[in-house]
Order: structure tokens, then C-alpha cells, then sequence
């Protein structure tokens, strides 16, 4: 992988790589999880479920195929259904560029790449443990789609690594929420920083110092309000409203272990 880019050619791609291309003008990107045989599992908005955010999940966010695209004659699935859905890789990117995600980068390099929803610090498990939580979550569904809370990346970031954000009430662990809601954040944080300085590029620098604070603090493997829930366990309690989980804190520790000791 590069500094400036993710992007990647098909041929390099293999079953349980985190895969993105990007949305409306580079403004949000929409992510799956390759599974194989030119399949990718992905998670897409399902209309009255969007809940809160869907507003700008409208007016932003392109998760399926063109809808000036004519059907499709590979896909198994209808194209017009939401959910957690099966396509083919052309259906997924939309006529994008495809990009793959990076998993347990440094410190260094996550912070260089600022812009969110490209990379994460934790560690991802092993690639057929991946590929089963994709294909389960096709089977049993996932969480109600909501751009901040439980997007495209949160799905995808969760197959990876089995993390997951218990709390609903608080902003999903997914890189590009953190961004959108980042960038405006660090300039009002930065505000009271005036009285220290009165130089543009003092202050300049001080609102990028704060946003990439937030990002870092944002990563799903910093934060404490994660765990690590198996895949099983998450669909039962989809069905019962109850989720029997790890302390968080365990998760924490689970994140920067080796992918052999994650996946247990």
C-alpha cells in the first residue's frame, strides 16, 4: 500500500480483503467485504430503517449500483434490495475505482492519511473467519443502517475484526463518521485556542492537531466502548434485543494481538 493510496487492481484481491470505492464526489465512500468467485458482501441503507442521520445518508451517500446501469445479469441478488446483500464486484463499485482497506497500520501512517475511512489500527482476523461472518451476516442481517452509527464501514470493519460498538446511543467506530464529524468538531474545539495564538497558521495547525486527536481516539481499536461479540451471538440478540458480551476493555487488548489470537 502507498501513502497517498489504497487503490488495488482485481487481480491482487483474495476472499476476506475489506474493500471501498468511493461515493458523490469523493465525499463518502462505500465498503464490503470481498468474499471470492467476484462476490462481495456489503451493507446498503433499507429506507424506513435508516433512522437518524438519514437526511444527509440521503443526500450524500450512493451505496448501490447506478441506477442508470442496466440489470445486472450475474448478480443473484435483485439490485434494488437493502440489507446486507450479495453482489457482483462491477455492481459494488458502480463504475468506482476500487481500493482496498488497511488493517493494524502505525500510528504514524494512520495519522498521514487524513482523510478517514481508508485504514485502522486494529488487527484483523484470519480470512476464512472473515468470509464466514460476511456470509452469516448475509444470511441473518445485521444492525438498522444509520451513516454515523452502523454504516457500510461499521459492517465491514466488524466482519474483519469482530469489534463492535454496544452503545447505539454514541457514533459508530467507522473512519469516515469519525471525519465527517471530525472536521467540524476540531474547528469549534479549536476555537477557544484563540487567546493562545493569533497567527492563521498557528490556528491552522491547532485544528488539525485536535482533528487527528479525535480520529485517533475514534479508531475501534482505542476505544472503550467496543467489544468483541461472535457473529452468532449478534444475530440472537438482533432477534431478542439482549447481547451478551466481553468487557470492553477485554476487546482493547484483543485488538492489538496477533490475527491468531484475535480470532479466538
Amino acid at each position: 500500500m502507498g501513502l497517498l493510496s489504497n487503490r488495488v487492481t482485481r487481480e491482487s484481491l483474495k476472499p476476506g480483503d475489506h474493500i471501498y470505492s468511493w461515493r458523490t464526489a469523493y465525499i463518502y465512500a462505500h465498503h464490503g467485504i470481498y468474499v471470492g468467485d467476484d462476490k462481495v458482501i456489503h451493507f446498503t441503507r433499507r429506507g424506513q430503517e435508516v433512522g437518524t442521520g438519514s437526511v444527509l445518508d440521503l443526500l450524500l451517500v450512493s451505496s448501490g449500483p447506478s441506477r442508470s446501469r442496466e440489470t445486472c445479469q450475474t448478480c443473484t441478488a435483485p439490485q434494488e434490495e437493502h440489507g446486507v446483500v450479495s453482489s457482483c464486484l462491477n455492481c459494488f463499485l458502480a463504475g468506482g475505482v476500487l481500493y482496498r482497506f488497511e488493517y493494524a497500520v502505525s500510528p504514524t501512517l494512520f495519522l498521514a492519511k487524513a482523510r478517514g475511512g481508508t485504514c485502522t489500527l486494529a488487527v484483523s482476523d484470519q480470512d476464512d473467519i472473515v468470509v464466514h461472518r460476511a456470509k452469516y451476516l448475509l444470511e441473518n442481517g445485521f444492525r438498522c443502517y444509520n451513516i454515523f452509527k452502523s454504516n457500510c464501514e461499521d459492517f465491514a470493519i466488524y466482519c474483519k475484526t469482530g469489534l463492535l460498538v454496544v452503545d447505539q446511543g454514541r457514533i459508530g467506530h467507522s473512519g469516515q463518521a469519525a471525519s465527517i464529524i471530525g472536521g467540524p468538531l476540531a474547528a469549534v474545539l479549536s476555537t477557544p485556542l484563540r487567546l493562545v495564538t493569533t497567527n492563521v497558521y498557528g490556528m491552522a495547525a491547532t485544528a488539525i492537531g485536535v482533528y487527528c486527536a479525535s480520529r485517533y481516539a475514534a479508531d475501534v481499536s482505542m476505544r472503550r466502548d467496543v467489544v468483541k461479540v461472535e457473529v452468532d451471538e449478534l444475530t440472537r440478540s438482533l432477534a431478542t434485543g439482549l447481547l451478551h458480551v466481553v468487557e470492553p476493555q477485554i476487546s482493547m487488548n484483543i485488538a492489538h494481538q496477533s490475527p491468531q489470537l484475535a480470532s479466538h
